[in-house]
């Protein structure tokens, strides 16, 4: 046991883990490669999101606070929660009583609702986190389904924005327009433009701006062209555990206008597959193995959700698709704390040099949701592969610089290492993971130049 806690010291030993203790957060931006988001200071930002989408509608101040305080915890540094809430969120008020607009109008916001939200943004802020804030979800512009109503005009979502955006102007949030919805007609996309550029004109650069869209679906399908678009958001939804969410970061990575790329929403943890208990639930290793393939083909973060948790759901309430578990529960799933170790695992390199390379992989599966996926570090110091069922696979080891490479199984169910130790071959060679292959047996290889490695250590 102590020679295994040397080992993952001696592993992640580079990553600093300040998230959850009150600090003044960067203003984040582009990274001048547009390939990820950095600090003002330079440092990379790495987004591990958590979908909260009725945290202002549904839950009172103290649960908030613990909420947020459970996410910290675990590492995460963004929030994706919405003003106008999707479950009946103009209707029905929040945890205090209080409706977000006065008769719907848009113009008119309610200042005690807001006033609430204040004080979530603050807690959460001083907590280490950003707030991705959505102004609205889709329904209010785009109904299709849902309760709306629709009340929106891109006259009033632009008065809407801009008083938003004049109050949290000095706040860290980064600006989600959309709401799990597309544009269908050109009202929708004129609504969203006049409310990025309501936003842009006041926030200027400070502030980024993205889309959220519903699933299948990229908010640069809609929006490529506008400058107002900083960073790409995909949904690969909920409906195949199948579901190859790498293919479409793959897609965004290699578009010509560059952007960096997230998947704003994956399959959640305890959700129903095709939202019918009768087809079975989305587990932890679903959701993790979304997150790896997503970072390993170009993303520069990811979001995690549990379905319960989204909706802040408890007994007493109507389930939304057969959630089952009260919310305060399901804070603690494992995939939530599996994230961290994502994150933790990325961060004790450094991960934004990671380009996709999937020649590195010489023979090994491809399909059947057991695809390997892996990166390589631009400088050639380091590589990262993933395999979801611990499955053979033949490398090519040549593609990694020096004479000596030092590597490392990384269990992401737990967030241990296996040291492998020195690997003199600088050929082809076959990795064979440990344990039986199955699904669910997922290790990382992590491969690294012995003599940067070195340096990287020495330097911290």
């Amino acid at each position: 046991m102590k020679k295994l806690f040397f080992v993952v010291v001696l592993f992640l030993c580079v990553f600093k883990f300040t998230i959850g203790t009150s600090q003044e957060l960067p203003l984040i931006k582009i990274s001048e490669n547009n390939r990820y988001l950095i600090t003002k200071a330079g440092t990379p930002f790495f987004w591990l999101g958590d979908t909260a989408w009725e945290l202002f509608h549904r839950l009172n101040l103290q649960e908030s606070e613990k909420y947020i305080q459970n996410r910290a915890d675990k590492g995460f540094t963004v929030i994706q929660a919405v003003i106008l809430a999707e479950l009946d969120g103009l209707t029905i008020p929040n945890a205090n009583r209080d409706l977000p607009l006065i008769d719907q109008n848009p113009a008119t916001p309610n200042e005690a609702y807001l006033e609430h939200v204040d004080k979530v943004i603050e807690f959460a802020n001083k907590n280490g986190i950003y707030i991705g804030l959505l102004p609205t979800w889709g329904d209010k512009f785009n109904k299709k389904w849902g309760v709306g109503p629709e009340i929106f005009t891109p006259e009033n979502a632009a008065v809407f924005a801009a008083f938003l955006a004049k109050r949290y102007q000095s706040k860290n949030v980064i600006w989600i327009l959309g709401g799990d919805r597309n544009p269908e007609e050109n009202e929708d996309l004129e609504i969203t433009k006049a409310m990025a550029r309501a936003i842009r004109k006041i926030v200027g650069k400070k502030q980024l701006i993205t889309y959220h869209p519903q699933g299948g679906s990229s908010s640069a399908d809609f929006f490529g062209d506008e400058d107002w678009l900083d960073f790409t958001i995909f949904q690969s939804g909920h409906s195949d555990t199948y579901t190859q969410n790498y293919k479409q970061t793959q897609k965004e990575y290699s578009k010509e206008k560059i952007r960096p790329v997230i998947d704003g929403e994956p399959c959640y943890e305890d959700h129903p597959v095709y939202w019918k208990a009768e087809n079975g639930w989305f587990n932890e290793f679903h959701t993790r193995r979304a997150g790896y393939w997503s970072m390993l083909a170009g993303a520069c973060g990811h979001t995690y959700g549990n379905h319960n948790v989204w909706q802040m759901w408890r007994p007493g309430r109507d389930p939304i698709s057969a959630a089952r578990t009260p919310w305060q529960q399901a804070l603690d799933y494992p995939g939530a704390y599996q994230a961290g170790y994502m994150k933790k695992l990325f961060e004790s390199r450094p991960w934004q040099r990671l380009v996709p390379y999937q020649q590195m992989i010489e023979k090994g599966p491809n399909h059947g949701g057991g695809d390997i996926l892996a990166s390589i570090a631009s400088d050639q110091s380091f590589a990262m592969l993933y395999f979801p069922f611990g499955s053979n696979a033949e490398i090519d080891l040549s593609v990694i610089s020096g004479t000596q490479k030092r590597a490392w199984w990384f269990n992401p169910r737990i967030g241990t290492v296996i040291d492998v130790g020195i690997i003199k071959n600088n050929k082809s060679q076959v990795l064979d993971p440990p344990a039986d292959e199955q699904e669910g047996n997922d290790w990382v290889f992590v491969i690294d130049d012995y003599s940067k490695y070195k340096k990287l250590l020495s330097d911290e």
